[in-house]
């Protein structure tokens, strides 16, 4: 018969609470840094547009606030990116974590009630209306925002200003939104 390890059950419950604390307050604090960081960049270009009083037509300008969407829109997607790591990073530490909880439920069965996540109950990934899709959902709008913007001083740098331009900066809205979605759904998946 295998001997049975010495475990103390009241220590992995002490580690365990700790470990979802800093994990909660880890997770939400990241997240928030970093789609602040957006928010704020954004918010800072778009005030400075409109304090310049820009007018349609003037192609240097014009060409210039392109230029300006279109690195907005690589911020959003990096942003995106980084969500969908720290999301995905975040569930591979909860199945980490899981694995240690079935060792130390098979050797203590007493224990097992302690543990509400277990390996067939965490949230995926891709947990609709979760604070970190919803979040994504936020990012991936504003930064299609920004594609629609870029579409539409492209199409003012050309001179292109008929119903079109308004056909064409709302197909760039879309397929921004929908790439940055899709790219977010393609980083969350777990490395294994």
């Amino acid at each position: 018969m295998a001997r049975k390890p010495n475990l103390n059950p009241d220590e992995i419950l002490k580690e365990e609470f700790n470990y979802i604390t800093q994990t909660a307050f880890q997770a939400n604090e990241d997240r928030s840094r970093v789609t602040s960081f957006y928010l704020v960049t954004v918010g800072s270009f778009v005030a400075a547009i409109l304090g310049t009083g820009f007018s349609a037509g003037q192609s240097v300008i014009s060409i210039a606030f392109s230029i300006l969407f279109a690195i907005l829109t690589a911020m959003g997607a990096l942003t995106i990116a980084q969500l969908a790591r720290l999301r995905a990073a975040w569930h591979e530490s909860a199945e980490a974590m899981n694995q240690l909880k079935e060792f130390y439920i098979r050797h203590h069965p007493e224990i097992e009630p302690a543990f509400k996540w277990r390996t067939k109950v965490i949230p995926p990934t891709n947990k609709p209306n979760s604070i970190a899709n919803l979040i994504a959902v936020e990012v991936a709008m504003l930064s299609a925002l920004t594609t629609g913007a870029g579409t539409y001083f492209l199409l003012s740098f050309f001179g292109v200003s008929t119903r079109i331009t308004w056909l064409l900066v709302l197909a760039g809205t879309g397929l921004g939104y929908w790439a940055q979605w899709r790219w977010y759904l393609h980083l969350l998946v777990d490395d294994r």
